[in-house]
C-alpha cells in the first residue's frame, strides 16, 4: 500500500527520493513526505495530497544531503495530514523512520514512553517506533545501529517494512521487514531502498529482495543482512525483467487505457515458450509437479483476492468443464481465518499481481501449514508469494501502473485457461481438442487486437449512461465471474454502484431493483444459453429497465429487445472469458473519465494491499 524510498550515495538524496515517490504512486497513497540528512541534522518536509504538491515544495526546501528516507502514506492510524503524515522523527530528532505495516501493540508502547517523558506529535503507531529506537540508543548507545534497530523490533507486533536514518550514524539506513516489501537496489558507489522495484528501476537492474524476519544494514558501498535472531543471510540478486517503459505513458492520456491497449502483447507474453512441441497442450516450466504427480491431484484449491479472486473463477469453469476437476475458489482473506475442510490430495494455488497481498500470503502460509504443496501464480519475479510457495508460473505482464488491474487479470486468466488445457490433456481431452484449444490460444492476440477497435463505439454507448447510478452486470457459467470483474472495475474507476450476479439469479432478488434508473449489462456470448438469457432480457425490459447487450452473433433479436448492443467475436469457450471482459473495462474507463475521476489513482484504493 504506502511506499517508502531511501537513498545514500554520492548524489544529492532530494531528487532520486521524490523520484522514487513518484514512481510509486500507482500504490494509492494520501500524503507523502521525504527527510534528508544535512550538516549533521535530520529535516523533513511534509505534504499532503499528491506527489506533485511534496516536489513543489521541495523547490523552497534549502536542505541537501546524500542521504535520506521518503514515504507515501495509506492513513490507518490518524486522520490525513502533515503532522500524521511519514517520515517521524524521534523526540529530539536523533532518528527519523519510515513505516509500511501495522504495529498492533503501539499504545502500550506509547504508555510506556511516555512515562519515560518522550513527546508524540501524531496519532500515528509509526511515532512510537521512532521514540522507542530513541529509547534503546538512550539505554546503551555504544551499540551499533542495527543492532539498536534490532532490539527496539523484538518488541513490536504487527507488520512492517521500515526504513530508519539517524543523525547519530551519518554513513548509513537501516531497514528490516515482517509481511510487509522491502528491496535493496545495488548501484556503483550508492543502494537505494524501496518498497517497490518501480522506485529503483531508473537506477539500477539489480535487486536484492528481505525477507520477513531480515533486517539490513545499508550504506553507499556496501549493505548486509542478518535475521533478527542474528543468524547470517545468503544475499541472492535478482535482475528486474521489466521494462522501463513501462512506467512511461507512452503519448496515452492514463496508465489504464495504455495497459488495456496492451493486452495483446502481454497475453502473447503469457504463452510464449508455454505450449508442447506437438502443439496440442501447454507446460509450465515453473510447475515442479510431474503430469503422474498432477493425475493424482483430486481437488483445485485457489485463494486470491480482488481482481485475481475473479481470475480464479473464471478458471473454476475453465478447468471443471475441461479437466474435470473439482475447483474450489476461496477468498484468501477468509481461507486464512476458517478452519475449510481439505481433501488430502487438494493441489492449493496462490494469485496475486504483486504478489505481496498480505491476506494471500497468510492464506498461502495457512495452507502449507496443513502441509499442502503450494504454487503461485504472480507478475513479479522475486515478490515474496514467489519465494514463499513450492513452485509457480510468472505472468510476465510486466509492471502495471494503473491501481485497478486491467491487462495482470487478462494474463492471469490467460494462464488459468492454459491451466485448465495442460490437466484436461492429462485426463480426458484428445489430442484433436486439444490441437483446437491450442489454435484458440494463439489465435488471442489477434482477436483481442480486434476488440480494440470497438473503443469509439464503447466510449459513445459510456456517454449515453455515464450519469446513471446504478448498474447490475449479469453473465452465466464463465461469464458471471466476468460480470464480477465488469461490475468491479466500474466501482473502482467511476465510484458507481455496481452489483454482479449469474443471469438466472437476477429473478431470485435483484429484479426487485429494476426501474427505468437501472442499467443491465448483458454479456452474453454463450451461445447454448442465449434462449434463456433473452428470456431475461425482456424481464428487464418489462420492468422500464435499460439494456447493453455484449453478443457474439448479429441476431435480429438483440436489436429488438436491447438498448445498446456491442458485438465481439465469437470464440473458443476457453478464451470467451479473455475476450469478453475488454469491452467491460474499456466501459468503466469511459464512465470513470466522463464522470471525472482519477482513474488511474482512484480514491481509498492502493495498487498492493499489505496491511489487514
Amino acid at each position: 500500500m504506502c511506499g517508502i524510498v531511501g537513498y545514500i550515495g554520492q548524489k544529492e538524496a532530494n531528487g532520486i527520493l521524490i523520484d522514487g515517490l513518484k514512481r510509486m504512486e500507482y500504490r494509492g497513497y494520501d500524503s507523502a513526505g521525504i527527510a534528508v540528512l544535512d550538516k549533521g541534522s535530520i529535516f523533513s518536509l511534509k505534504r499532503v495530497g499528491k506527489v506533485m504538491e511534496l516536489a513543489k515544495a521541495q523547490t523552497k526546501f534549502h536542505h541537501h544531503g546524500p542521504i535520506g528516507i521518503g514515504h507515501t502514506r495509506w492513513a490507518t492510524h490518524g486522520n490525513v495530514s502533515e503532522r500524521n503524515a511519514h517520515p517521524h522523527l524521534s523526540d529530539g530528532n536523533r532518528f527519523a523512520v519510515v513505516h509500511n505495516g501495522i504495529i498492533e501493540n503501539y499504545l502500550q508502547i506509547k504508555a510506556f514512553l511516555t512515562e519515560k517523558n518522550y513527546r508524540f506529535t501524531s496519532d500515528t503507531d509509526t511515532e512510537t517506533l521512532a521514540n522507542l529506537i530513541d529509547y534503546h540508543y538512550q539505554k546503551a548507545p555504544y551499540l551499533s545501529f542495527a543492532e539498536i534497530v534490532r532490539k527496539t523490533l523484538l518488541h513490536i507486533e504487527g507488520t512492517y517494512g521500515i526504513a530508519v536514518m539517524s543523525k547519530i550514524f551519518a554513513d548509513e539506513i537501516v531497514v528490516a521487514r515482517k509481511s510487509s516489501p522491502l528491496l535493496i537496489g545495488v548501484g556503483e558507489g550508492e543502494n537505494i531502498i524501496a518498497s517497490d522495484a518501480a522506485a529503483v528501476a531508473r537506477y539500477t537492474r539489480c535487486v536484492v529482495y528481505l525477507n520477513d524476519g531480515e533486517i539490513a544494514s545499508v550504506r553507499s558501498d556496501n549493505f548486509s543482512i542478518t535475521t533478527l535472531h542474528e543468524n547470517a543471510v545468503d544475499v541472492i540478486r535478482h535482475e528486474l525483467d521489466w521494462e522501463i517503459r513501462d512506467m512511461d505513458l507512452e503519448g496515452y492520456p492514463h496508465y489504464m487505457l495504455k495497459e488495456i491497449v496492451e493486452q495483446p502483447f502481454v497475453i502473447e507474453n503469457a504463452m510464449r515458450g508455454r505450449f508442447t512441441a506437438d502443439g496440442c497442450s501447454a507446460k509450465f516450466g515453473g510447475i515442479s509437479l510431474t503430469p503422474q504427480e498432477l493425475r493424482t491431484v483430486d481437488r483445485l484449491l485457489f485463494c486470491a483476492c480482488g481482481s485475481a479472486y475473479h481470475a480464479c473463477l473464471a478458471g473454476k469453469y475453465l478447468i471443471e468443464k475441461y479437466a474435470r476437476i473439482p475447483v474450489d475458489v476461496e477468498y484468501a482473506s477468509e481461507f486464512r481465518y476458517r478452519n475449510a475442510p481439505l481433501q488430502r490430495n487438494t493441489l492449493v494455488f496462490v494469485v496475486s499481481q504483486s504478489g505481496e497481498t498480505i491476506d494471500t500470503l497468510a492464506a498461502l502460509h495457512e495452507a502449507k501449514r496443513r502441509g499442502y504443496t503450494v504454487l503461485g501464480i504472480t507478475n513479479v519475479v522475486g515478490s515474496t508469494i514467489a519465494r514463499a510457495t513450492d513452485a509457480g508460473i510468472y505472468q510476465h505482464a510486466g509492471l502495471e501502473m494503473g491501481v485497478a488491474s486491467t491487462k495482470a487479470f487478462a494474463s492471469q486468466i490467460t494462464i488459468l485457461s492454459m491451466l485448465a488445457l495442460l490437466l484436461a490433456r492429462i485426463h480426458d481431452m484428445d489430442a484433436i481438442a486439444g490441437l483446437q484449444y491450442v489454435q484458440a490460444l494463439k489465435s488471442l492476440p489477434a482477436i483481442t487486437n480486434e476488440i480494440l477497435k470497438l473503443s469509439d463505439p464503447i466510449r459513445m454507448i459510456a456517454e449515453k449512461y455515464y450519469e446513471c447510478e446504478r448498474f447490475l452486470f449479469l453473465g452465466r457459467q464463465a461469464m458471471y465471474p466476468i460480470a464480477l470483474e465488469g461490475a468491479l472495475k466500474l466501482k473502482e474507476i467511476a465510484y458507481v454502484h455496481a452489483e454482479a450476479f449469474p443471469t438466472a439469479e437476477m429473478k431470485h432478488g435483484p429484479i426487485a431493483l429494476i426501474s427505468d434508473e437501472t442499467v443491465c449489462l448483458f454479456i452474453a456470448t454463450q451461445n447454448e444459453l442465449l434462449d434463456k438469457t433473452m428470456n431475461n432480457i425482456q424481464e428487464v425490459k418489462a420492468r422500464g429497465g435499460k439494456v447493453i447487450a455484449i453478443v457474439n452473433n448479429d441476431c435480429i433479436a438483440w436489436e429488438v429487445f436491447c438498448d445498446e448492443v456491442l458485438t465481439i467475436p465469437e470464440v473458443h469457450p476457453g478464451i470467451n472469458p479473455i475476450v469478453s471482459v475488454i469491452p467491460l473495462q474499456f466501459f468503466a474507463y469511459y464512465i470513470g473519465i466522463l464522470r471525472g475521476c482519477d482513474v488511474d489513482r482512484p480514491r481509498n484504493l492502493a495498487k498492493s494491499v499489505t496491511v489487514e
